[in-house]
């Protein structure tokens, strides 16, 4: 009799320089990403024998994501980049979601990965789905469904997903809807969702931490700053570009934080995204969060910045500093910090050599007070903002600066 064994943790964790007005070309006709979401996995010592590691058994997964385009062809990215066993799954399905795990049963696709209904992933692989056509709306719910016939240690996974997926025993990837055994709140595994589309022109990627990664956001609404781009640029006259979130909550541009450094992850997580025209880098609050205890000066956080813009200009790709937003008043954040900060910040404004400047420290910051948000943007722990704070930063974002090249 085969055990079914069911673990299950819960994971919480605008200005421009002036610039050329040229339009960037739409990007060669293939695809283009949608959705992503950038895996970590940081070791931690076991406090005793016991394996914490959330482990699915004969299981099915349906994970809920949200486009930001639509397309009429997908394919799924899926990893175990931090897997220490191979990961075999047996069955794949993609499908528009109708609500809760329920599909509409008209979208659902098998997925196939060449030719066959089964992929295993050796540790440290990532494989594509084979394309399949499949009318993929804009600003919707996906539900992909992979099954397990053999453990599956979670531990390459986003933690942060902000959005209930679901989790039935046995193979239900194809059913319409099932009653689920439980609820998650990572996306295990999956990584990107890709499209075809003859209008896009592009895609951008966000690269930063948890205030990228929505920390202090509704969960199930979408309503992180990038989302809040994606749905401005589709109600736009501006040329067709998704806009794919690579945030990581705790993340750094220096040193390993939560997960893997910006400086380490931009190409798996940014450069390598499919369709690739523009970037928006908001990232080193943490470095400064960190540096009375492991030195990190603001001029350390500006080389770094550097290294992300050569890395970029080199692909032929915009990139766009966007400033850090309000941080105090805590007893936590001194004034030596709120000074690497100002520092930081200066240099993203006035340097120069970011293609444009996003000014979400402007955008969110209190006047009265402008070392802390305003009050209504605030999610209440004075780092993170809130639902109308994130708004607030997607409404700040000047969409012609989207029309640049590097």
């Amino acid at each position: 009799m085969r055990r079914c064994l069911l673990l299950v943790v819960v994971f919480c964790g605008a200005c421009a320089r002036p610039s050329s007005q040229a339009i960037v070309p739409a990007a060669p006709s293939g695809w283009f990403a949608t959705w992503t979401a950038s895996p970590y996995d940081v070791p931690r010592p076991p406090r005793d024998s016991v394996d914490r590691t959330p482990t699915l058994f004969d299981q099915t997964v349906r994970l809920i994501v949200h486009t930001s385009i639509g397309g009429d062809d997908t394919r799924i990215r899926l990893s175990n980049e931090y897997g220490d066993r191979p990961l075999a799954i047996d069955a794949a399905h993609i499908a528009v979601r109708d609500s809760g795990p329920a599909i509409d049963a008209s979208t659902d696709r098998a997925l196939t990965f060449g030719g066959r209904s089964w992929v295993t992933l050796r540790p440290g692989a990532v494989a594509f789905s084979d394309p399949v056509a499949i009318p993929i709306p804009a600003l919707r719910d996906l539900a992909i469904s992979l099954h397990f016939a053999d453990s599956a240690r979670l531990m390459t996974r986003h933690p942060l997903a902000l959005q209930t997926s679901y989790v039935r025993r046995g193979n239900v990837a194809g059913a319409r809807t099932f009653v689920a055994d439980t609820s998650i709140y990572v996306w295990p595994f999956l990584v990107g969702v890709d499209v075809t589309n003859r209008a896009a022109t592009g895609v951008i990627a966000t690269i930063g931490n948890s205030i990228t990664d929505g920390a202090g956001s509704k969960r199930d609404a979408n309503t992180r700053w990038p989302n809040v781009l994606a749905a401005r640029l589709l109600a736009s006259a501006e040329p067709l570009k998704a806009v794919v979130n690579a945030g990581i909550s705790g993340g750094r541009v220096l040193t390993l934080g939560a997960g893997p450094s910006a400086l380490a992850r931009f190409d798996r997580d940014v450069l390598m995204t499919p369709g690739l025209t523009h970037v928006i880098v908001l990232e080193g609050i943490n470095d400064i969060g960190r540096s009375a205890t492991d030195g990190t000066t603001a001029e350390d956080i500006i080389v770094g910045y550097r290294q992300l813009i050569a890395r970029a200009h080199d692909r032929g790709i915009v990139i766009f500093g966007a400033t850090l937003t309000p941080a105090g008043v805590r007893a936590s954040f001194t004034p030596a910090l709120e000074a690497r900060r100002a520092a930081v910040n200066a240099f993203i404004r006035t340097s120069g050599e970011f293609d444009g400047v996003i000014d979400f420290d402007a955008a969110t910051r209190d006047p009265a007070n402008p070392l802390q948000f305003l009050p209504a943007y605030d999610s209440g722990d004075h780092l993170h903002p809130g639902d109308a704070g994130y708004r607030a930063m997607g409404e700040a974002i000047d969409l012609t600066l989207f029309r640049r090249r590097p």
